[in-house]
C-alpha cells in the first residue's frame, strides 16, 4: 500500500477512504460531494478529480474516471494502491431495449468485454461479473428508495463512433442486453483481478430510439429526467455503502 501520491489520480494514503464511488464526469464530483458531510476536495489532474466526506458517519471518496476502460483501469490500480477496497461506478447508458426510460437505472450483474481494457489484462473467457455483496447491496437500495431499476447485463464499447454503431447495438439488443456504456467491464475485471469489490450502476440518458447525441448533451446540461436518474443512483450507491459499513 502506497504512502505517496499516485501519478495519475494525485491522491495518497492520507486522502483514502475505504468505500469510493467513480463518476466518470469530473462535473459529476460536485454533485456527489452535494451529499456529503464535511466534504474536502483533494485533487483534479487530468481526468481525475477527487475530493473526501462522508455519509451517514462512514468516510466515502468520490472520484472520477474520465471516458474509457482504460482510464478506468488507471483509477482501479491506483485506488487500490492507497487503500481503498470497495468501488461502484455511478455512470450513464443507452438503453438497448425498449421498455427503458430515462432516468431508469440500470444495476449490472454482468458486462460484455468489448473493450481494450480489460483485454490487456486477461483473456476473453474471464468473465466481467460483480462483487455479489455488493450487488445485493445495490438492488436493496435501490428498491428501498422506490427507484425505477434493470438488473441485467451491458454491453461496454470503446467508441460512439464506429461505422458499426447500429448494427453493434441491434445484435446485443436482441441477445437481451440492457444497455451500453464504455467503462464496466473494465472496472469489474480488474477489480476482480486485483481482489477488490466492485459493481456499477448506470443511468439512462438515451432511450432505445432516441438519439444519442442529444441524450448525451440533455444529460450534461441536467435537463428532465435524466437530473433525476443521476441523483438517484448516487443516492443508490451512498445508501448501499451505509448497508455495507454496517455489516
Amino acid at each position: 500500500m502506497s504512502e505517496a501520491k499516485q501519478p495519475h489520480i494525485r491522491c495518497g494514503r492520507k486522502d483514502a477512504a475505504p468505500f469510493a464511488i467513480l463518476p466518470g464526469d469530473p462535473e459529476r464530483v460536485d454533485r456527489v460531494k452535494a451529499f456529503l458531510d464535511h466534504p474536502v476536495d483533494i485533487a483534479f489532474n487530468r481526468e481525475y478529480k477527487s475530493c473526501r466526506g462522508s455519509y451517514k458517519g462512514v468516510p466515502v471518496m468520490v472520484v472520477s474516471t474520465g471516458i474509457g476502460g482504460a482510464s478506468a483501469g488507471i483509477a482501479v490500480e491506483e485506488l487500490r494502491s492507497i487503500g481503498v477496497h470497495t468501488l461502484i461506478r455511478i455512470g450513464s447508458c443507452g438503453a438497448l431495449q425498449p421498455d427503458m426510460r430515462l432516468g431508469d437505472l440500470v444495476i449490472a450483474c454482468g458486462a460484455v468485454r468489448d473493450d481494450g481494457a480489460s483485454r490487456a489484462y486477461v483473456g476473453d473467457l474471464f468473465p466481467a461479473v460483480p462483487d455479489t455483496g455488493l450487488l445485493t447491496g445495490l438492488l436493496a437500495s435501490a428498491k428501498a428508495q422506490g427507484f425505477a431499476h434493470h438488473c441485467g447485463i451491458v454491453h461496454s464499447h470503446d467508441s460512439f463512433y464506429t461505422d458499426r454503431e447500429e448494427a453493434s447495438r441491434e445484435h446485443w439488443r436482441q441477445h437481451g442486453v440492457l444497455a451500453a456504456d464504455m467503462e464496466t467491464s473494465a472496472l469489474l475485471v480488474i477489480a476482480r483481478l486485483r481482489g477488490l469489490r466492485a459493481a456499477s450502476i448506470l443511468n439512462v440518458v438515451v432511450e432505445h430510439d432516441g438519439n444519442i447525441e442529444a441524450g448525451i448533451n440533455d444529460y450534461v446540461t441536467g435537463e428532465s429526467r435524466t437530473a433525476v436518474g443521476e441523483r438517484n443512483e448516487i443516492l443508490t450507491a451512498l445508501e448501499a455503502i451505509v448497508g455495507l459499513a454496517r455489516q
